[in-house]
């Protein structure tokens, strides 16, 4: 049975496999031109087998690590896809785009995008934020000189991450603060300072940079652009409703979650728990679906058989992202189920380190490793947490302890990392310009947030 199997090999041997195993990843799609999704079915397959992972547990390894993802990203693609599709449609992501350029000037689109993005990833997670965003994303970036996405995907995107990764309520950074035992106001607060310019520098700043040596063109993801756009266009204000709507319910979610946790209000109540099931993700996502299908479809005369194939037209374009981004998962989680995170983990824990400094480089190798950035956030903060607790420190430097293992988690996320393949696929870049874009982005929002919130716990240390 899988869960009585132990792995024999040492850290080197698994570090070897690892690496190997991107390597031919990188080599058959890049040189041989082999599909991603074939490519990393069989690099996965090839990998469990080399890794020692039981043949009757192989299967199960694959399927699992392919399933859990899609679990958690088919829906949100899916619908986001939808709602994307039903804004293109009927001419609201053009006029939304239109007003964003009027109001800011075409130089400062991306920006606005950005500042929206921060806005909206509060609550949401960085791939239903992103699925939602990217039809205002595609449509300002056509109406802007130059057609480049990258000028204006890279902020959003970095946006989602940003959020993502180092603020309250998302999983990530309330993982470590109950690790840590850290104080979730100060992380709270210690996060929205540094949110901010972290984002220019790794996300608009990056972004500007990469579009001036990168062109690349707006995908069709949500269909091709309509060239006769409807002469009646819905509100700005009805589509930026409807974009707000699901961010709504998710704060909802969150924001109740996080009271009953405090104890502020009954979890168990009716009310909340009714709340809680209509911000998560997908249902959130799905009552915007509807919503959006009544009031850009039936209500602008979209009837029938005209917006049922109007949907399932957006569906088409993102099988491949979604199968693909399931692949990486795949390879994520065979990664994991060799044991190289154990084995790392071990090896690491006797570094000698400052903590500050020893959480941050375990979560940086763990994340390179195996790709999960929840994987190398909770086992570094595991490891450094028994120190930390038991250590003379205040409130201020254990919520920068707590902030330098999420920056470590989200270091140069590359082919094991199933969000690599979501952002490298939506955005229609290939391997070799995801790596250039968007695994440099992440190692410059780690390195950066790291920095920052070394400062801090400098600074701290002196009080």
């Amino acid at each position: 049975m899988e869960e009585e199997w132990t792995q024999t090999l040492g850290t080197a041997p698994l570090l070897g496999i690892a690496a190997g195993a991107i390597a031919l990843i990188l080599i058959l799609i890049i040189r041989f031109r082999l599909h991603a999704f074939l490519t990393l079915v069989i690099v996965s397959l090839l990998t469990a087998l080399v890794a020692g992972v039981p043949v009757s547990a192989v299967a199960s390894t694959l399927t699992g690590g392919f399933g859990s993802t899609l679990a958690t990203v088919a829906l949100l693609i899916g619908f986001g896809a939808m709602l994307g599709r039903l804004i293109e449609h009927s001419g609201g992501a053009k006029a939304l785009a239109d007003k964003l350029v009027d109001v800011f000037g075409e130089k400062r689109a991306p920006f606005a995008l950005g500042i929206a993005s921060l806005i909206l990833g509060f609550p949401m997670f960085f791939d239903a934020g992103l699925i939602m965003m990217l039809p205002i994303v595609f449509a300002v970036a056509r109406r802007v000189s130059g057609n480049n996405v990258l000028l204006f995907g890279i902020p959003a995107a970095a946006a989602f991450s940003v959020m993502h990764v180092f603020l309250p309520p998302h999983p990530g950074p309330v993982a470590a603060t109950e690790l840590y035992e850290a104080n979730l106001g100060v992380v709270l607060l210690l996060g929205l300072i540094i949110v901010f310019p972290l984002w220019y520098v790794s996300g608009y700043l990056w972004g500007k940079f990469v579009a001036k040596r990168i062109q690349l063109p707006v995908p069709a993801l949500f269909g091709d652009l309509d060239e006769d756009q409807p002469k009646n266009p819905p509100k700005v204000s009805t589509i930026i409703l409807l974009l707000l709507l699901p961010m709504v319910l998710i704060f909802l979610n969150t924001g109740i979650s996080a009271l009953a946790s405090a104890g502020v209000v009954d979890g168990d109540a009716i009310w909340a728990q009714a709340a809680v099931l209509l911000g998560n993700s997908p249902i959130a996502l799905l009552i915007a679906v509807v919503t959006a299908s009544i009031v850009l479809g039936t209500r602008r005369g979209e009837n029938g058989t005209a917006l049922e194939k109007l949907l399932d037209s957006s569906l088409g374009p993102i099988c491949s992202v979604i199968l693909i981004t399931g692949a990486g998962g795949m390879f994520g989680g065979v990664l994991r189920a060799s044991g190289i995170g154990d084995a790392l983990a071990d090896t690491l824990g006797d570094l000698g380190l400052p903590l500050i400094v020893a959480a941050y480089v375990i979560a940086v190798v763990l994340r390179v490793a195996q790709g999960s950035a929840t994987v190398a956030l909770v086992t570094a903060a595991g490891l450094i947490a028994p120190a930390v607790v038991v250590a003379d420190l205040n409130d201020f430097q254990v919520a920068s302890i707590v902030l330098a293992t999420a920056a470590g988690s989200v270091f140069a996320g590359h082919v094991n990392d199933s969000g690599f393949w979501l952002v490298g696929r939506l955005m229609g870049m290939d391997v070799k310009t995801t790596l250039k874009t968007w695994t440099v982005q992440q190692t410059i929002e780690s390195v950066t947030a790291f920095a920052f919130v070394l400062v801090i716990y400098l600074v701290a240390s002196l009080f």
